[in-house]
């Protein structure tokens, strides 16, 4: 018997239908880019809509499953990718003006394995105009606006993929993490938001930002479809001197293992400053879940927190005019005025100052690997404040105003200048039904023990069960 999409549905539930013949491919994408044509003028997730595409790769999965050729969680299953991974004959636009025409030759080696998996791509999403910010205000392509709330933002820089998600018009997305860019949003828009440690998503195909920092992972519905998506797109890659690790791996093995053994820090410093109240109760609120459930939860303490913001900065700053530097010279007025500012007053940093920071990251990185010695990953806020109003420059916590963009990206960077693996996951709402999300911030290359935390918060919690209006 045949079903109709329901798009509070996972992608590990819908692969049992399409699996068993009773939903088809092309159904579902139909229904998906039906959802996508209604919600596209509230939202503006995307920035290019590949429907075309999408129901000839639909069709070809159809035709495969019905002969028997099953290639897994993922096949048949409509997906979207941030308009920085490049897709062989679609453009690619980095969000900016810059880049409007760019038809790319090749396919980023991330979503081609999504596409041997046999996902269905509807569509690259907006961004924060080359990744360089986390509100996702774009001057070129409009704004992405939240799920939950249009008025408010939706985070960035992966702001169109987690509002997708959010919204039902994908079953996962892929984005790009340098300061918090997967979290920022996943916790803004109420998804789950993975970013892998550094090098387990191979970057070739993907337009950068600082490529000592760049991350690339999953943002989906739940744990278990981020783990499903990650088993498909992780591992090494030629293109990609960083990457290790053997493609393929199974991140979903240990998920239901429980909390039983896990130690899980709480740091007594910096996470718990300057935080909204509704998001620091919730968070609590999260933690004492987590110890019911059977973690053993203690305090830690973190060294050289303070000095994360001025590292990050010096070398996003000093990665990025690498990459920019022709444009700037040539075509500085098709930037948008934030992005534009930043990469030209970021200062002048000069080589030394730039190798003295990669040499603070180090000494920070050592700091936080002796402190996951001692525990199995930490526990915080993903971020201070709920999603704020596309309108408000600066946030209030407490009697402090503070810059918005800074206090979004103040307890994300820490794990991107570590290159440890984090997950944001929704955590419950502020009184105004705003989602908040927790970040659980693991060990190196452990991303089976920080997946099988998550999921076990996650099942002990309704909050993955809850979608923003219609």
């Amino acid at each position: 018997m045949a079903v109709t999409f329901d798009h509070t549905l996972t992608i590990a539930q819908l692969a049992r239908l399409l699996r068993a013949r009773r939903l088809s491919p092309v159904e579902l994408t139909r229904a998906v880019l039906e959802r996508i044509e209604r919600q596209q003028p509230r939202l503006n997730a995307f920035i290019t809509v590949t429907a075309d595409l999408a129901l000839r790769q639909a069709a070809a999965a159809e035709k495969e499953i019905m002969r028997g050729r099953w290639r897994g969680a993922l096949h048949g299953i409509p997906v979207c990718v941030k308009d920085l991974f490049h897709v062989e004959g679609v453009r690619t636009t980095a969000g900016s003006r810059i880049l409007a025409d760019f038809i790319a030759g090749e396919t980023a080696a991330a979503v081609e394995r999504l596409l041997h998996a046999g996902a269905v791509l509807v569509g690259k999403t907006n961004l924060h105009e080359f990744a360089y910010g986390p509100t996702n205000l774009n001057p070129h392509y409009g704004d992405v606006r939240n799920p939950w709330n249009p008025e408010r933002m939706s985070g960035g820089s992966s702001g169109g993929s987690a509002a997708a998600v959010a919204a039902g018009l994908a079953l996962a997305a892929l984005g790009t993490d340098t300061g918090g860019s997967i979290r920022i949003p996943a916790a803004a828009c109420g998804c789950v938001g993975l970013k892998p440690t550094y090098g387990r998503v191979p970057l070739g195909g993907v337009i950068p930002l600082a490529a000592s920092l760049d991350h690339a992972g999953p943002l989906c519905r739940c744990v278990q479809d981020a783990a499903i998506v990650l088993g498909a797109i992780a591992g090494a890659d030629p293109a990609d001197p960083w990457s290790y690790g053997r493609p393929g791996e199974n991140f979903s093995r240990e998920l239901r293992r429980g909390l039983r053994g896990i130690r899980v820090g709480v740091p007594r410093q910096y996470f718990c400053e300057r935080v909204q109240p509704d998001v620091m109760r919730r968070v609590r609120e999260a933690v004492a879940v987590l110890s019911a459930e059977g973690a053993s939860v203690r305090e830690v303490d973190l060294k050289m927190m303070d000095e994360t913001a001025r590292l990050a900065a010096v070398i996003t700053h000093a990665e990025a005019i690498l990459y920019h530097w022709r444009w700037l010279q040539t075509r500085p007025r098709d930037y948008g005025p934030d992005v534009r500012l930043r990469l030209e007053g970021g200062g002048t940093s000069s080589a030394a100052e730039y190798l003295q920071a990669q040499e603070r990251r180090r000494a920070y990185a050592h700091e936080m690997d002796k402190v996951l010695e001692r525990v199995d990953l930490l526990a915080v806020p993903t971020l201070p404040v709920a999603a704020p109003r596309i309108d408000e420059a600066s946030v209030r916590i407490g009697r402090r105003s503070e810059d918005t963009r800074q206090t979004l990206l103040r307890f994300t960077r820490p794990a991107n200048l570590a290159g440890l693996p984090a997950i944001s996951l929704p955590c419950g709402f502020t009184a105004g039904n705003l989602p908040v999300g927790l970040q659980l911030i693991g060990r190196r290359r452990r991303e089976r023990t920080l997946l099988r935390a998550a999921y076990a918060f996650e099942q002990a919690t309704p909050w993955h069960q809850m979608f923003p209006p219609d």
